[in-house]
Parts: structure tokens; sequence; C-alpha cells
């Protein structure tokens, strides 16, 4: 048995879903069997008190799914010295510690190049909500893959503050676009809807991540940065029951794992694009080029 927990809803459309996914494939795969605690709100205490009645099952392993877990279990993994945890997205070790990392900023990074490529208000926005390591790192590799395609490309970055709010994502995705941008990169999860509607009233297209949205909205996106976090759920899973798992380490998954990491794009993207995009994947996933994870500047407020 494994436990997991989710500081969200695992029905959000985004990153909690692509996890539990990510579960339900270790079930149905590796023979598992998986308990859940989700809906819990991203707060130290909160998130501790949870992994603490998961850890009390005595899992096989305790995952905690979310880069916001990292104080959480690093706290709660001392005090269980004889069980194993994980956090996905998360960037935290000790003796019986892991953390496991899909690349979102290998995807995010050709993102933010189709982005500066393709803008023809030479405006692009970013979105998302909690700042949280794995966001932060997506949204410079996203800015740095404008400005390596582009440098005079203006680039609208937002934090809002909340990953599953449709009427506060609606409304910065509306000012971005007020504010010209033509194509935002969203790295939203229950939220992404109303920024969904913000582009189609106002023209503008989107760049989803973690799924293929392309798939979803084709009239809306124009591409995802798709970045599989399931799959660090899953490898998770499976290091543990082969007894390879990465305790005292952080285990990385980018570009080299297509089947976990890629930039998907729709059919209206010129071929020129398309092969400068996946020329430039080759180079990162071949670790010839190092993805920029770091930014500052100036962001974007939310509207009033």
């Amino acid at each position: 048995m494994v436990s997991a927990l989710f500081a969200g809803k695992i029905d959000d459309g985004g990153f909690m879903q692509a996890g539990y996914d990510g579960l339900k494939l270790a079930e149905s795969r590796l023979g598992v069997a998986a308990i859940i605690e989700q809906g819990v709100p991203p707060k130290l205490e909160e998130l501790a008190a949870a992994l603490r009645k998961l850890a009390a099952t005595t899992p096989l392993l305790v995952i905690a799914h979310g880069g916001q877990n990292n104080a959480a279990a690093k706290t709660v993994a001392a005090e269980f010295p004889n069980s194993r945890f994980v956090v996905t997205q998360g960037n935290v070790t000790g003796p019986n510690l892991a953390s496991y990392e899909v690349l979102q900023e290998h995807s995010a990074f050709l993102a933010g190049m189709l982005a500066g490529l393709t803008t023809r208000t030479g405006v692009v926005g970013h979105m998302s909500g909690i700042r949280v390591t794995p966001g932060l790192k997506g949204r410079a590799a996203y800015a740095a893959g404008v400005r390596h395609a582009n440098p005079d490309v203006k680039i609208l970055t937002n934090f809002s503050g909340n990953q599953d709010d449709n009427a506060l994502s609606k409304k910065v995705a509306a000012a971005m676009i007020a504010a010209k941008a033509d194509i935002i990169f969203t790295m939203l999860n229950a939220g992404r809807t109303g920024a969904i509607e913000a582009c189609r009233e106002g023209g503008a297209k989107q760049i989803g991540n973690v799924r293929d949205w392309t798939l979803v909205a084709p009239e809306v996106f124009v591409a995802s940065a798709f970045a599989d976090v399931g799959r660090a759920v899953f490898n998770a899973v499976s290091h543990a029951i082969s007894g390879h798992l990465a305790v005292g380490q952080i285990r990385q998954i980018g570009l080299e794992s297509p089947e976990a990491v890629r930039l998907t794009m729709a059919a209206t993207v010129p071929a020129e694009t398309r092969a400068r995009i996946e020329t430039m994947a080759a180079e990162i996933a071949a670790r010839r080029f190092e993805v920029p994870t770091e930014w500052q500047g100036e962001e974007f407020a939310n509207p009033a």
C-alpha cells in the first residue's frame, strides 16, 4: 500500500489531477493499493498533520504531491524514520526522504520560444497562482525562452495567489490582453477556465501546461508545455517496490523522456518555427543547453 497527499482537488484538470492519474497508473500497472488525502490547504501545519495521518498507516511509501509540501515532508519524515517519503516536484532530501521532479522548466522554455517567435503584438503573458519552486522555475524558463527567441518582446508575468480561482484568472488574463498580450502561458489548475474564457473573448491565444491542452480547446491553445508530473508519482512508487527509491536524492526527469516532458504544438504552428523549437529541445535533452531557472523583474499586478 502507498499513501498520497494532494494539497488540492484531484479533479482540478491540472497539477493535482496529473499526480493522481500517475498514482492510478501505479495501481493498475504495479498492483499497489493507495489511500489518499486531498483538498488540504497548502499551510505547513495542515500539510504536516495530513502526512502524519498517512504515515501512521505504515504504507510502503508516503507521497506528498507538490513542492508546497517540502517543509512539512522534511519535518514528518524525521518523525517517522522507519517510513519512506517522497515529495514530487520537491527539492528536499533526507535519510528516508527523496524528491522526484519532472523538469517542467524544460517545456516551459520551449513555450517561451514559441511565444517569442509567433507574437504579433510584441507582448506576451505568463500566469500562475502560488509561488512554489517549480512554478517559479517555470516562469523563469518561459521568460528566458521568450528572450532567447526575441529579446525585444515584452513579458507580463503574474502570480495571482490562487491556482483555482476562475474569476480571478479571468480578470488577470483580460487585463493582460488589454495590455496587448496576444499569447499567454498559463500555469494554473482549476482556475484555467477563467483564462480560457478571457482569451476567447479577447482574441488571444494560450499555451497550457501539464497536459496537452491543444486537444481540449484547439481554438484557444496554440501549444502546451506538457510536463506529466504524474510520471514522478509513478516512478517513485515503481522504485519503492523494486528497492531503488532514491532516498537522499533529487531524481529529475526532463526532455530526454518525451513521454513525460515535451512541447506539444498545434498544426497551425509554422514548420520553420516548429523545426527551430525541436532543434533546441534536442540541445536541452542532451544537456548541451542549460535552461535558466532564476528570474528577476517587475511583475504584473492583480487587477483591482
